[in-house]
């Protein structure tokens, strides 16, 4: 993969960002699943990281590594989930919405 910088560390060495792939979002290597939506899924859904490893064609110990450089890492999860959250609030406000629509 040309351009893909992996992170460093022992438990993220196929957690990798790539500036043109999800907008340079920590991701496991060879996908476009990211560290964020790994996360979500096992500790936000309480899926299973087997569940989302078969559910995505991913390695159960990628699961695992993208779980790990998620808690190793909680000042950039917490600045990506900020931009993700300016991003969605910023897009709604463009949104045009008929009279009387309310987006609650």
């Amino acid at each position: 993969m040309s351009g893909t910088a992996p992170k460093t560390g022992e438990n993220s060495s196929r957690i990798v960002t790539t500036p043109e792939v999800l907008g340079g979002d920590p991701r496991i290597a060879g996908s476009r699943i990211s560290v964020l939506f790994v996360h979500e899924r096992v500790e936000g859904r309480g899926l299973e990281p087997q569940t989302v490893a078969d559910r995505h064609d991913l390695d159960v110990a990628d699961v695992y590594r993208a779980l790990a450089y998620y808690h190793e890492h909680p000042r950039e999860m917490e600045r990506l989930r900020r931009e993700r959250t300016e991003a969605f609030e910023s897009f709604r406000e463009t949104l045009d919405r008929p009279d009387g629509v309310s987006p609650e």
